[in-house]
């Protein structure tokens, strides 16, 4: 299946179905950067791709805690949130560049760090103005795994 390179979900049903297609499309060593406004919905997402996957475990922020696991039927999901980290050196000291290759990996706030993955999914959510309910997604691939990936605007 492409990925569009932008698709509109009017509610939270459409982003749920999305997170299910983009969660077929995943694979081990796979990363995904979010990016977006506080409240865009991006917790949410992960929410619904672990669903997706096959995770009966609770997915919560880790603003706070700055990563989850997650145990899913594909292997485990890293829920990382980089809001708090100062940048690259920082986020590696977590020593992910020893864990992603064994998980799929999702970053919230995902720009901070998109440095120290060479190939990775970014996605941005926008607010759609006038519906509290409605998120722009903007999908960009980085890296050849990516670059067969993406198709047009859904």
């Amino acid at each position: 299946m492409p990925l569009p390179s932008q698709i509109t979900c009017r509610d939270i049903a459409q982003t749920n179905a999305f997170a299910a297609e983009l969660a077929k499309v995943l694979r081990v060593g796979d990363v995904v950067l979010l990016d977006g406004p506080i409240g865009a919905g991006k917790t949410h997402f992960v929410r619904a791709l672990a669903s997706a996957m096959g995770s009966n475990d609770n997915v919560t922020s880790p603003t706070y805690t700055i990563m989850h696991v997650y145990e899913t039927d594909r292997g485990q999901l890293l829920h990382l949130d980089a809001y708090r980290l100062s940048g690259v050196a920082e986020y590696r000291d977590l020593g992910i560049d020893d864990l992603a290759p064994e998980a799929i990996t999702v970053v919230e706030w995902g720009g901070t760090v998109a440095a120290a993955h060479p190939e990775h999914l970014m996605i941005e959510f926008r607010i759609v103005d006038g519906d509290d309910n409605a998120r722009e997604l903007l999908l960009g691939g980085i890296g050849q795994r990516w670059a067969g990936k993406m198709g047009a605007q859904a």
